[in-house]
């Protein structure tokens, strides 16, 4: 198939290699023409404008900067929009707005031409192997359709919804990852200023009931069925532990901005009786903020967890 590609960065460079590796022409685009060499020298056709690459191609790629880069690649003087025909395709690779998104998709789908958001997951290293996760927001058709071509630089294309879906999921998994980034920041000087020695501190947590389970694989059991009974670790006792940690944290005077905020959670949880039920009960205050339930019916909550290997 003849593919576009815009935007040979530290993550495009690799996936647009991996695609000529899988036997597709390539035909490329970048603010810097130097980006594109290697791919050139590999077979690639050098466009001069993303207008360009949209005309020459079957299906388009683009891995930019951000929101403000893909609207201009998009929809800009000599953007994709103004050289794509009815029926073609974009896969934006980028770390988007989900708001940008769905507005450029908008415009895209009044020419007919289809936009589906496709943030990638996995790091320059899982750019340059291939192992790297794709989130795919838009028409499902589309992205059948096109998966074979996914599979030529990823090992995880999943399909998650309407368009914008891709773009949420990305921002849910890096939000979660820096919030927890800063928290263990947290325990961990709180641990070693304590002292414990770092890599000693390290082995010993990651071996504990947190450092044996996948970060999300904790999510689905009660949250997803807002069912916190019976208990598997009672909420007084986590109140109790995060009051010790907190409390060790003061003593030694380290800072503990979220796990103040988890034990203020955790107390306003106990304080509306919940002492007896199970310690993530408090994520429940959260749904209640933000007016909304995370709940799964149980046939498909059973059919994921079998499908994640869980036990349900």
């Amino acid at each position: 198939m003849k593919v576009g590609f815009i935007g040979l960065g530290i993550m495009g460079k690799s996936m647009a290699s991996n695609l000529q590796k899988s036997g597709h022409e390539l035909v490329v685009h970048d603010l810097k023409r130097d980006a594109a060499a290697p791919h050139i020298q590999a077979g690639a056709v050098w466009a001069d404008s993303p207008r360009k690459v949209a005309e020459a191609t079957e299906i388009v790629f683009t891995s930019l900067p951000g929101p403000l880069e893909m609207e201009s690649v998009a929809l800009g003087e000599q953007g994709l929009l103004s050289g794509f025909q009815k029926g073609k395709a974009c896969f934006d690779l980028t770390t988007n707005s989900p708001t940008v998104v769905r507005k450029v998709h908008a415009v895209f789908a009044d020419k007919g031409v289809h936009l589906l958001d496709a943030p990638v997951s996995g790091g320059p290293q899982g750019a340059r192997t291939g192992k790297l996760a794709i989130w795919v927001g838009g028409d499902e058709a589309v992205f059948k359709r096109c998966k074979p071509v996914l599979d030529g630089f990823s090992d995880q294309a999943v399909y998650v919804g309407a368009i914008g879906a891709g773009s949420v999921t990305k921002l849910v998994h890096n939000m979660a990852g820096y919030a927890i980034q800063t928290a263990l920041a947290e325990v961990f000087t709180m641990g070693v200023k304590a002292g414990v020695e770092p890599l000693a501190l390290w082995q010993a947590v990651r071996q504990g009931a947190g450092g044996r389970q996948r970060t999300f694989d904790r999510i689905p059991h009660q949250f997803f069925r807002g069912k916190y009974d019976p208990p598997n670790f009672a909420l007084r006792l986590a109140h109790k532990d995060v009051t010790l940690a907190t409390a060790l944290g003061r003593e030694f005077n380290v800072p503990m901005r979220v796990a103040n905020l988890a034990l203020a959670d955790l107390t306003e949880a106990l304080n509306r009786g919940w002492g007896e039920r199970d310690s993530r009960i408090p994520m429940s205050l959260q749904e209640e903020r933000a007016g909304v339930q995370c709940r799964v019916e149980e046939s498909r909550l059973q059919q994921g967890l079998d499908e994640a290997g869980l036990v349900g």
